[in-house]
């Protein structure tokens, strides 16, 4: 069952030569909705990206999250966590 998204968008920070990957874990089911929220969410921290970047689509869906897996991380149906810059490896293992 599937019970939320890991998404990715690239944003252009103040101080950076080039745009950077910000994680977002969102309990949303529906991945457009997602990548929405995300998109909202990250307007807080910078710009989004215009264009790809090595293969880095502005915003990306990275990987469905599942109910099982959302409820161990503690994250919530509807709710939405910055996850930050590095690779967010705990919420990208099954």
């Amino acid at each position: 069952m599937l019970g939320g998204w890991l998404i990715g968008v690239l944003l252009e920070v103040t101080g950076e030569p080039k745009p950077l990957v910000h994680y977002f874990a969102v309990g949303h089911e529906d991945q457009g909705k997602s990548e929405w929220t995300a998109v909202d969410w990250a307007g807080r921290t910078g710009r989004i990206a215009s264009s790809p970047l090595r293969g880095q689509e502005p915003v990306e869906a990275i990987r469905p999250l599942t109910a099982a897996k959302m409820k161990t991380l503690g994250l919530a149906p509807g709710e939405v966590r910055e996850l930050g810059w590095r690779n967010p490896r705990r919420w990208l293992t099954s």
